[in-house]
């Protein structure tokens, strides 16, 4: 604390970095998906806290296969896709196949891939052809058909899709902001506790060694929590001027907690579950967790599922998984009245009821 003073083919090829959203530093050059990630995920304890909540109920949702190796290969996958797909709107999952050792052909496995370092591709028509996998110098050239990209709708682009940690960058920015302002606080003593004023009588000033050497004897000796409250010898005219912060200064507690319940929206994520305080429109715990899913953590994981028994098509039979609604701790008592009212109803068939449970 300061007391003294579009082109087709691969030329149109481009990078998703920062294909999150556009977020800007306190210098107003725009901020990368990288920085974005240091300062939301990284560190940022509200935004990595909300991502981990939906990410980890994407992860572990039991999962229904109709073959049992499609469900192998995408249960190991769902937390990165999920992640990727919170944070920046893209996963690329590249499929290993067998050829590529044994020559057996045969899917080996799905390795998501960092999308920061995708491009796409295009053919003169527009549509995606390849992609290029940029790590330091060197760029793979991956074909579509190895290649399963899912994404999140983008109203202004054709190729990539739209991550929520864009829309968070500035909730996020003004908490962060909050908590450096607590700590400097907490810093010098909580309060500017007040300024020495050099008042010798004769109107003369400090010369520039006194005034550096001054300083320097404020900072070692009386700045920080742990010389909070000490006393100070005084000299040459110096008079100590009591100085306190008005209410709205102090309000920075306010500020964060608004903040964070920007970064909950952003991530879809019901304040509750955050520990934020503040009014929510959640009868209790229970609720606000059975709305984190149904509104949240079922769509994203839909979204996924879907996209990747598209990819995965063309090498099984059947490769449809979904989330099986039935042993999902947080819907039970929905699937519990569900049953109940299906069991009741004597005026359908047995198969009708057991389309309307996700039995069909």
């Amino acid at each position: 604390m300061a007391w003294f003073g579009w082109k087709p083919g691969r030329a149109g090829a481009r990078p998703a970095l920062g294909r999150a959203g556009t977020a800007w530093r306190s210098d107003n050059a725009p901020m990368g998906y990288e920085a974005q990630v240091r300062a939301g995920y990284l560190g940022n304890a509200v935004a990595q806290r909300a991502v981990r909540l939906v990410v980890e109920g994407v992860a572990g949702a039991p999962l229904d296969a109709r073959d049992a190796a499609v469900g192998t290969l995408v249960a190991p996958v769902m937390e990165a896709v999920a992640a990727q797909l919170l944070l920046h709107g893209n996963a690329f999952v590249q499929i290993l196949r067998g050829d590529d050792a044994d020559g057996d052909g045969a899917v080996a496995g799905l390795f998501p891939l960092r999308p920061e370092r995708v491009t796409v591709e295009r053919d003169a028509d527009g549509w995606p052809a390849a992609y290029g996998y940029r790590v330091g110098g060197q760029v793979a050239r991956l074909d579509a058909s190895r290649v399963i990209h899912v994404r999140r709708f983008h109203p202004l682009d054709d190729h990539y899709g739209l991550g929520c940690l864009g829309a968070a960058a500035g909730p996020i920015a003004v908490h962060n902001a909050a908590t450096r302002w607590a700590q400097g606080l907490l810093d010098n003593a909580a309060r500017p506790s007040g300024a020495l004023v050099y008042d010798p009588g004769d109107g003369s000033a400090l010369s520039p060694d006194q005034f550096r050497r001054l300083k320097e004897e404020m900072d070692a000796g009386f700045a920080g929590a742990a010389n909070a409250g000490r006393p100070m010898l005084l000299e040459g005219g110096l008079k100590w001027q009591s100085l306190s912060l008005s209410p709205a200064d102090l309000d920075f507690a306010g500020t964060k907690a608004a903040a964070a319940r920007e970064i909950a929206l952003a991530f879809g994520v019901p304040p509750m579950l955050l520990g934020l305080p503040g009014d929510s429109t959640h009868a209790n715990y229970r609720e606000a967790n059975k709305a984190l899913w149904r509104l949240t953590v079922l769509p994203l994981a839909d979204v996924i599922l879907k996209a990747l028994a598209a990819g995965l098509s063309a090498a099984f039979a059947d490769a449809t998984v979904e989330v099986d609604l039935d042993r999902v701790p947080a819907l039970v008592e929905d699937r519990e009245r569900l049953w109940t009212m299906v069991t009741r109803a004597d005026f359908i068939t047995r198969d009708e009821k057991r389309q309307m449970v996700g039995w069909a």
